[in-house]
């Protein structure tokens, strides 16, 4: 599974990526009226797909309306309009490269001013110290609820492939709805979905079974699962070889390996583990062992930046090396290290104390330079990370009271 950065990879699907470099997922809380992507989408993604990297992966796309992870989220659930997600897919593939879009449930993930639902395997919330009524307090779900959250990954996933992308990742990291089942610290379940790791994983692989149901079999299907929780208990290294042996017979062409949540932020480095404190590769030391063992090729992501660290990356036995950050501070890296050169620019570091803000801080300032993509602006990397987050929040706001509106109207079939 190794190889140059530049050379293809052919994935069980029949799909070839042009390349090994990956525009990992960031959120980028964009959607415009009617919770679907617009032409600030358009430009952002037209501008990736024109700097080389062989595949996209969107942002998170919510499957179900009421639960967003932002309130200027994109949702494409039964009733969304396909003609937004038909543009956006042309915008990604403009390039020559492949695009994919990321499927999510927030789970207990919600911020507290947000309407709708916060659901959860148990009805733990979210644990941030001072910060923690940030989030709303989640109810446990339904077998009803969780049977009915596996088919709309799987009505998302079918209309997906009907607007043009090639393919979906689903979300199953970073403290979402599915990391959440799969963790021993929020899943205290005692019914079929909890308890064991084959109970805890029981919702993940009936979603990625009923996703490749619905979609064609050229259609890429593919899961980004935590290397580790980072946290005393919770889900593990261990635990992640296994899901992955058991993702194996289901067809899925890519595991995406990140780390971390909101209540330990590994994936923007600050988490409070050792193994995550270097300046790049933060989750290679556990991706080294899970290479070893994983029947599916792997995606590694988080604090790449240098061509160096993608080739050692590479050469650790990785199939695909992600991006996010430096894809959105030097859009055309990809190009740029085909050509011998490196990125010019560098984000300003946030060094913060208070892990969460920091993360949220940090978040922010990635989505400030989205947002100057979207504009066909330069990204400004320099950018302050209070005053990022103090935009960011002023425009979550009003992205708020759009989406409550949005809400309380009626929405019929599409």
């Amino acid at each position: 599974m190794t190889g140059e950065l530049f050379s293809p990879l052919h994935l069980r699907s029949g799909q070839v990526l042009k390349n090994r470099i990956a525009k990992a997922a960031m959120e980028e809380n964009m959607a415009g009226d009617g919770q679907v992507p617009d032409e600030k989408l358009f430009t952002l993604y037209r501008q990736w797909a024109a700097g080389g990297t062989g595949l996209l992966i969107t942002g998170n796309v919510m499957v179900h309306a009421e639960a967003l992870t932002g309130p200027a989220g994109v949702v494409l659930d039964e009733h969304a309009p396909l003609g937004p997600f038909t543009d956006w897919a042309e915008a990604g593939k403009s390039g020559g490269g492949a695009i994919w879009m990321q499927i999510n449930h927030p789970g207990r993930q919600v911020a507290s001013d947000m309407p709708g639902v916060v659901w959860g395997p148990s009805d733990i919330g979210v644990s941030l110290g001072k910060h923690s009524s940030r989030f709303g307090r989640p109810t446990a779900m339904t077998a009803q609820q969780i049977d009915d959250t596996v088919t709309r990954y799987a009505v998302t996933a079918h209309r997906a492939e009907k607007a043009g992308f090639d393919g979906v990742e689903i979300h199953a990291a970073h403290g979402y709805l599915l990391s959440q089942f799969l963790s021993p610290l929020v899943n205290k379940r005692t019914d079929r979905w909890g308890g064991s790791l084959e109970n805890r994983a029981r919702m993940l692989l009936d979603i990625v079974k009923a996703v490749r149901a619905a979609v064609s079999p050229s259609f890429a299907v593919a899961v980004k699962l935590n290397s580790a929780d980072f946290q005393r208990g919770g889900f593990d290294a261990e635990d992640a070889r296994q899901v992955i042996e058991m993702l194996e017979p289901l067809g899925v062409d890519l595991v995406e390996l990140s780390g971390g949540s909101y209540e330990s932020p590994a994936m923007t480095g600050r988490s409070t583990d050792t193994r995550t404190q270097a300046r790049e590769a933060y989750f290679l030391d556990l991706a080294e062992d899970l290479v070893t063992t994983s029947p599916i090729p792997l995606m590694l992501t988080g604090g790449i930046t240098r061509r160096g660290t993608a080739q050692k990356v590479l050469d650790s036995g990785v199939a695909v090396i992600g991006m996010g950050t430096a894809l959105a501070v030097t859009p055309d890296l990809p190009d740029r290290w085909r050509g011998g050169r490196e990125a010019d620019r560098r984000m300003r570091p946030v060094k913060w104390s208070d892990k969460a803000l920091a993360s949220a801080a940090s978040m922010a300032q990635v989505r400030h330079q989205m947002r100057r993509l979207a504009r066909g602006s330069n990204p400004r990397p320099g950018t302050h990370p209070a005053l990022a987050l103090i935009t960011e929040q002023r425009k979550q706001r009003t992205a708020l009271r759009r989406y409550r509106a949005w809400l309380a109207k009626p929405r019929g079939a599409a």
